[in-house]
């Protein structure tokens, strides 16, 4: 594979999986699908660097526990929900708030005033959001506000505020260590926090699951889990740090249009002018980080 591809290959198995979720959360409930998703990716990822005779053993598990439960399991399980509560693609976009929140998160924790390209991207993000919550204030107003429609904008938002939290925290503590390893430990973390909820809850493995199910499923594992973490690795090695920003702002991009494609979504136009102020603020963190 040319490395020139891999940015984009990346944007695909990653933005893709958003519908494939929406697919496999039809029949699977969400604690089972993270458990049985992540432990499977992150059994291929260990596997991975036990073929390439990588050290397997983290000497940092602190660390390395507190970045599992951060980007792996309350990542994961908040977007879970977010797709059983809204739209994928009004899911994926506030999701990719992320950029925003963790500068907001490094002013506060890493004293890295935010500058002003920050602080406008940051007030586009904020009228972005503004737009997209503006379905839950009309309902608030009129009385008829569900826990459906609110988990619909607070889930995602909890997503992104993980990643960042889990993003702050590895900027201040890095893990050392080999990164296939250390990613698949990370998801078997967060497997355990999905094995723990579906036993909590009574979740269950279906009876009987759907062809093109199991396809999604099978797409979900292989390709965006351990597939796109390896290329993810290669990026992060061969490319500048905007390269590979800019490629996670691609994802949602790809996710609202599979989405459409996919799953039959149909973005109103406030969703469309809440998308473009959203992921225009994303980039304009994402521009400045990489600089």
């Amino acid at each position: 594979m040319h490395p020139a591809l891999i940015p984009a290959l990346l944007a695909v198995c990653w933005g893709l999986n958003w519908p494939i979720i929406k697919i496999v959360l039809s029949v699977v409930p969400p604690f089972t699908l993270r458990w049985v998703g992540l432990g499977a990716g992150g059994l291929l990822l260990l596997g991975y660097a036990m073929l390439q005779r990588r050290p397997l053993w983290p000497t940092q598990w602190p660390r390395l526990i507190v970045a599992g439960l951060l980007n792996v399991a309350g990542f994961n399980l908040c977007t879970a929900f977010a797709q059983l509560s809204t739209s994928t693609s009004r899911a994926s976009v506030l999701t990719y708030t992320m950029p925003m929140i963790s500068a907001l998160m490094a002013w506060a924790l890493l004293g890295e005033r935010p500058d002003r390209r920050r602080a406008a991207a940051l007030a586009l993000g904020s009228a972005g959001i503004a737009l997209l919550a503006w379905p839950v204030v009309q309902r608030l107003q009129a009385g008829e506000l569900d826990a459906r429609t609110l988990r619909g904008l607070v889930m995602p938002l909890l997503a992104a505020t993980a990643w960042a939290a889990g993003t702050v925290f590895t900027k201040r503590w890095p893990i050392a260590g080999d990164r296939a390893a250390s990613t698949g430990w990370q998801l078997m973390i967060g497997a355990l926090c999905g094995g723990i909820g579906a036993a909590l809850t009574g979740e269950r493995w279906p009876d009987t699951v759907p062809t093109v199910v199991l396809a999604a499923l099978v797409y979900h594992i292989i390709v965006a889990t351990a597939f796109a973490y390896l290329i993810w690795f290669v990026l992060l090695e061969r490319f500048s740090a905007t390269v590979s920003s800019l490629t996670t702002l691609m994802v949602p991009v790809v996710g609202v249009i599979g989405a459409m494609a996919l799953v039959g979504d149909r973005p109103s136009a406030l969703d469309w002018a809440g998308f473009v102020l959203v992921l225009g603020g994303a980039a304009m963190v994402v521009l400045r980080l990489g600089r």
